[in-house]
């Protein structure tokens, strides 16, 4: 990437921060820059990848998630809006036709409940560097922000089928969700998280999710536990 083009990319994190603002903590600026960082660890094990490309759509990847998110009649997908607005910004800046149209795909295609599946390797880290900003420690962190944000209960003990039936999109886990207030933390990883590293594309993805995941697993196995009063250690006082 060329001086010129560096530059460029400086002027792009302006104007996708700004666009952002407002956004809620799990899907700002801060996390555009994870994925954005997590994309180029992963491209380091991969061939051929575009960096150029890469780089570009997972600044822009989430440039419409204010967009989303403050859409009241929830028609508005990001990851389409998203790559109208990219090659707006694109265009501007005199990239070619061809590069344009290679970042939109990966922007339409990083959605984990989206019906585009990423095709390039550039789309392919994207997809993987944006899920696995989802699971582990930081997924964690994020899923609790919605808790305070939609008002939900931090652990819903509901049958999963009857919970995807009643509030995911055509009864699919990986439908979207229809209202987030009867969502919980819990439900969010029986319904995604812990499918995340199987659908995965590249091998050095599949091994951070996994072990993310693994992670997650035992802190909702905690948090239910303690949730019912059960203690996590060997009992060695008599009053349990």
């Amino acid at each position: 990437m060329t001086m010129k083009n560096k530059e460029i990319v400086e002027e792009i994190k302006k104007i996708v921060e700004k666009e952002m603002e407002g956004t809620d903590p799990s899907h700002d600026f801060l996390h555009v820059m994870r994925v954005y960082n997590l994309c180029l660890k992963i491209a380091k094990y991969e061939q051929n990848v575009d960096l150029e490309v890469l780089k570009l759509a997972a600044l822009l990847h989430d440039v419409a998630r204010s967009k989303e998110d403050f859409d009241e009649t929830g028609k508005i997908r990001h990851e389409m809006e998203g790559a109208k607005m990219a090659e707006e910004i694109l265009t501007k800046f005199n990239f070619s036709k061809e590069k344009i149209k290679k970042i939109k795909e990966c922007i339409i295609s990083h959605r984990f409940r989206g019906n585009d599946e990423p095709k390039t390797i550039e789309a392919k880290i994207l997809f993987d560097a944006d899920k696995l900003d989802v699971i582990g420690a930081t997924g964690i962190a994020r899923t609790f922000i919605s808790v305070g944000m939609y008002k939900q209960k931090i652990h819903r003990d509901i049958d999963i089928n009857e919970y995807v039936k009643e509030n995911l999109e055509g009864g699919r886990k990986n439908g979207r969700i229809i209202n987030l207030r009867k969502h919980s933390p819990n439900l969010e990883f029986e319904t995604k998280f812990k499918y995340i590293p199987e659908k995965l594309y590249t091998k050095i993805g599949k091994e951070l999710g996994l072990e993310r995941i693994e992670y997650m697993k035992k802190f909702f196995e905690r948090l239910k536990k303690e949730i019912n009063g059960e203690p996590n250690f060997k009992v060695r006082h008599s009053y349990f």
